[in-house]
């Protein structure tokens, strides 16, 4: 099986995985995920995997195969897994979850390698860009810093208290950190490093994006130029775009008829992929804000979407 340059998945509540020719929208591979649904997708650096974390294990799957049994199996998790990402080489996997931890998997090694309490049913987790810190956020509100080195938290805040925070987004060259909540609100600090830790948060904008809950927020990567982005999707049906500059409304994506749940740029921010509850997903110039391509084949929600359009890391 010929690995396509762009991977694209999506997620339902209908139990079912999809993968999706970018350009045409055609639907080429399905796996059906009767154990449970599926909270988030993440495709490792060298495009061959694809993360499905559900409730309570994480799965991964060939992406280069037609068999619908994953590879692998990480099952140390109690309850819903809500996060999950790779480390920039592929080596080592992390997660978190509603039932309070935050866990480090080895892709090389059997089982759970490190394990840290968050106190708070976990609903984001990020890795900086140096790839020795993850930060968190859990339903309590709480944001933590969870330093590999030291193998401890080094730093914790509360932007507002017993307000979820539901998505966190750190900026590629890790000067930014944005912070989304139920009530609609952005948080964005500036990281200050020291000691060559990241640990010094210094508020720099609380922005009011939506009225109702912020389900996703998202930093445009390295190569989008010359602007930078936040890209906001909410409860409210849209999806906004921010100018990081000054932290002002670019544009509005509207097109989506509930919920949209998910949000991922293409690697040179040119495109924004969205997945939302009316089974649809969208792809969306950022030029202009126009759709482009709706991905339809989910009979539920589509609360989850994995994009990799990039190169692989060099060996």
């Amino acid at each position: 099986m010929t690995q396509p340059s762009v991977i694209l998945a999506t997620a339902s509540y209908d139990h079912s995985i999809r993968f999706w020719e970018a350009k045409s929208g055609r639907c080429y591979r399905t796996i059906q995920y009767p154990d449970s649904h599926v909270n988030r997708l993440e495709i490792t650096p060298d495009k061959h995997y694809l993360a499905a974390a559900g409730n309570p294990h994480i799965r991964l799957f060939d992406i280069n195969s037609n068999s619908p049994q994953p590879v692998m199996s990480y099952d140390s998790h109690t309850n819903n897994v809500m996060a999950v990402g790779f480390q920039c080489d592929g080596n080592w996997m992390y997660s978190g979850s509603e039932d309070g931890t935050v866990k480090i998997w080895d892709l090389r090694a059997p089982g759970c390698q490190r394990e840290y309490e968050s106190h708070g049913a976990v609903n984001t987790v990020v890795l900086h860009p140096n790839q020795t810190e993850l930060i968190s956020g859990d339903q309590n509100g709480n944001i933590r810093v969870w330093d590999l080195t030291a193998n401890s938290c080094s730093c914790e805040l509360v932007p507002e208290v017993d307000t979820a925070v539901r998505s966190l987004t750190v900026m590629w060259d890790g000067s930014l950190v944005v912070a989304a909540n139920n009530r609609g609100t952005c948080y964005v600090w500036r990281l200050l490093r020291g000691n060559q830790t990241m640990t010094n948060f210094e508020p720099l904008h609380k922005l009011q994006a939506h009225n109702g809950y912020i389900l996703k927020c998202l930093l445009s990567p390295e190569f989008c130029d010359p602007h930078r982005y936040l890209a906001t999707a909410s409860a409210d049906h849209t999806v906004k775009i921010w100018n990081v500059d000054g932290f002002t409304l670019d544009k509005t994506l509207i097109g989506h008829q509930r919920w949209v749940w998910d949000c991922v740029f293409s690697v040179d921010g040119a495109y924004l992929i969205t997945a939302s509850s009316d089974t649809t997903a969208k792809l969306w110039s950022m030029s202009n804000g126009e759709e482009i391509k709706t991905y339809q084949g989910h009979h539920k929600a589509t609360v989850c979407c994995a994009l990799h359009d990039g190169a692989e890391p060099s060996t």
